[in-house]
């Protein structure tokens, strides 16, 4: 199954998640450069790194969110194919349209990087299905602007609707509610601020991440 990872200018961990897909999939995914205006054909996962798009001028994720690739990759969410947003790629997602609400700065205005717990809150996502619900799994998080918020109304929604993916076990930047993933309306979007491609091994510390990008395949596959 093809896969592509969208490359920004300032993108650093676009090699991580390239990593996992290969080792998940067997086949090293395609790597589309931001000005490009189509993925390549037969693309199944969309994936969108985390890192630094533009350097985080004028506000984190707005100015990757306004490249030409990101027409494509909208189009491929309106098809229903998976598009998996980390970090970067969250706020990414987020300054697109495709996700609700906005990253801001950790409450702390620190750089939290760690390793944290999370809580599986929607067990029946394409992002989620080889997990149990209430499970609680551990990612690593590397994030200034971490700090998911939203209106009242809206988390009101996503939590009625199931949409909200990931919470964190225990308060970490200020996030509304300790969301640290969320899904769009349709459930083939997700945003998440925690790395589930740097937990896919054991020489990791361990490989709760590997899960995500096992069930997405066999759901895509299939």
């Amino acid at each position: 199954m093809k896969t592509a990872v969208i490359v920004f200018p300032g993108s650093n961990c676009d090699r991580d998640i390239a990593v996992a897909l290969e080792q998940v999939t067997g086949t090293a995914p395609a790597m589309v450069w931001h000005r490009e205006t189509a993925l390549p054909d037969g693309v199944g996962l969309v994936a969108v790194p985390g890192g630094f798009s533009y350097g985080d001028y004028l506000r984190a994720g707005a100015m990757a969110a306004r490249s030409p690739i990101m027409a494509a990759v909208a189009a491929a969410a309106g098809e229903g194919r998976p598009v998996l947003g980390v970090c970067n790629g969250f706020q990414v997602l987020t300054e697109a349209g495709l996700l609700p609400g906005a990253l801001m700065r950790n409450a702390g205005l620190n750089f939290v990087c760690r390793d944290v717990a999370l809580t599986v809150e929607n067990a029946d996502s394409a992002f989620t299905r080889l997990y149990r619900a209430g499970e609680r799994v551990h990612f690593p998080v590397a994030h200034h602007d971490g700090n998911y918020v939203a209106d009242g109304e809206t988390l009101d929604r996503l939590e009625g609707e199931g949409r909200v993916a990931f919470r964190y076990a225990e308060p970490l930047n200020g996030s509304a509610r300790d969301i640290a993933g969320v899904l769009n309306d349709s459930g083939n979007v997700l945003g998440m601020m925690p790395h589930p491609e740097r937990k896919i091994e054991a020489a990791h510390g361990g490989d709760d991440g590997r899960r995500m990008f096992e069930g997405l395949m066999a759901l895509v596959g299939a």
